[in-house]
């Protein structure tokens, strides 16, 4: 096995990534390769993006458009990019969009997408969640979502706590996240630290190739600062 970096990863596009998991660790020798986030070229579903100067640095933004998506389709897919398994170091903010918002501001990241951007999964935060007072509220400050079989909702009914969890955030800070994916497994790791703050261990997808994008939720916006991406292949 080896680590591709991002610019390798652009030119095999096409190809189809299958190899073993991880047993649930990030990979160690991961070369994760700087993506300028600002300019890459994007694909949009359900939102607009721009580049902003916000809390003292260039970042993209992601919002919802229309305000009232019918549905979880909201992203920005990175074009060129591809991969079944992979590592994805972001770091971002999430924040409802005004003052009168109940949003939860909304942010991560979406990966395995469809070539029809009608299918994939993400793991998000919700940063204004975790700092609540009420501790079921708190609970829910990470999130996995599989698009459009196993919405939150569904997951949240069907299972409770399993697709979500607590994690300490400022909603008034970035926060670096580190992502690893891996067949059917995925980590969650938050600020550098060594656990992940959640874990799933029965991605709803199949394993299979499929493109990663920025991910934004219905009343947010969504600011990513920096972005680092290594695909491993056989």
């Amino acid at each position: 096995m080896m680590w591709l970096s991002i610019f390798e990863a652009v030119a095999i596009a096409a190809a189809v990534f299958a190899m073993p998991a991880f047993a649930g660790k990030p990979e160690p020798n991961a070369s994760l390769q700087d993506l300028s986030v600002t300019t890459a070229p994007l694909t949009v579903s359900g939102v607009q993006a721009s580049r902003v100067r916000h809390s003292d640095a260039d970042a993209r933004l992601l919002t919802v458009s229309p305000f009232n998506p019918s549905d979880d389709a909201t992203f920005a897919a990175l074009k060129g990019i591809t991969a079944q398994d992979f590592v994805v170091e972001a770091v971002l903010k999430g924040v409802p969009i005004d003052n009168t918002s109940t949003a939860r501001g909304f942010v991560g990241i979406a990966f395995r997408i469809s070539n029809d951007l009608t299918r994939f999964e993400a793991i998000y935060v919700r940063p204004t969640n975790a700092r609540a007072d009420d501790q079921l509220q708190r609970n829910h400050t990470t999130q996995y979502i599989s698009h459009p079989d196993y919405p939150w909702e569904r997951l949240r009914n069907e299972h409770p706590g399993k697709y979500e969890s607590y994690v300490d955030l400022n909603a008034d800070r970035w926060t670096k996240i580190r992502l690893v994916v891996s067949g059917s497994l995925a980590r969650l790791y938050v600020k550098d630290d060594a656990q992940p703050a959640l874990i799933v261990n029965d991605l709803k997808l199949p394993p299979a190739s499929g493109g990663i994008g920025l991910w934004v939720g219905p009343g947010s916006r969504a600011y990513f600062k920096s972005l680092k991406i290594a695909v491993k292949r056989p």
